[in-house]
């Protein structure tokens, strides 16, 4: 099976490991992976911050990267979950309307493509600690992919899992929501990191880089000794 793979900004620019291991964690699948070097940002951030026109040229341009794929498949619920939207934002265009429902219609999050369409739930990763996981927003709330990181973690060989008291709180990253109400991130982030150490975890699993970056970046400022993991990374632990 080729798989095209979407690797976001974020882990392109901040991420690489999470880049990797996604690659060689659907290798071991029996996945042939594809990189389009010519995609760039989804437009996420500019489309929510009310630059709906001046987006679209760069959607267009992920569409036309992708156009070639089989299955778009990203490290990144949020992401992903944005290609979605692009067929709601093209409505009414003939063209690229069609475009982009074809390109809304192949895409998946990781852990959703590993479980509903490969049909795996175990992947053979052996990680030993104790690990709660985030529950990012838009992974869950939007793109609706809730039970597919549990499936995955729960067979993990050696990992003892706590539910994370308060999950389906925002972290306070919300893409520009965190630079443009920094306080009001701030307080949230530590309320995250406070229900975080509640379970006695020293490993955060999340599946969107946002959020881990958001949570890891407050974790380190405080000076917490909480280990934070892609959960690309911990299924690609062996």
């Amino acid at each position: 099976m080729k798989v095209t793979l979407f690797a976001t900004c974020l882990v392109d620019m901040f991420q690489g490991d999470v880049g990797k291991a996604t690659v060689e964690l659907l290798e071991r699948l029996g996945c042939e992976i594809d990189f389009p070097e010519s995609q760039i940002c989804c437009g996420q951030p500019a489309y929510n911050s009310g630059y709906v026109e001046d987006t679209k040229p760069a959607m267009k341009k992920m569409i036309e990267a992708f156009e070639h794929a089989e299955y778009v498949v990203s490290p990144s619920g949020s992401c992903a979950y944005f290609f979605k939207e692009y067929p709601h934002i093209f409505k009414g265009d003939p063209i690229w309307e069609r475009k982009a429902q074809a390109l809304a219609d192949k895409t998946y999050e990781l852990t959703q493509f590993i479980v509903e369409v490969l049909g795996v739930k175990n992947v053979g990763a052996s990680l030993k600690g104790k690990a709660t996981y985030h529950t990012s927003c838009h992974m869950t709330r939007l793109l609706g992919v809730k039970e597919a990181p549990m499936e995955l973690l729960k067979n993990v060989e050696g990992l003892e899992f706590t539910e994370l008291p308060f999950k389906d709180k925002c972290c306070g990253f919300g893409g520009t929501f965190s630079v443009k109400m920094t306080h009001i991130s701030e307080q949230m982030v530590d309320e995250k990191v406070q229900c975080v150490e509640e379970t006695e975890a020293d490993i955060l699993i999340g599946a969107d880089a946002g959020c881990l970056m958001n949570i890891g970046g407050r974790i380190d400022r405080k000076g917490k000794p909480i280990r934070v993991m892609h959960i690309a990374e911990v299924l690609n632990s062996r």
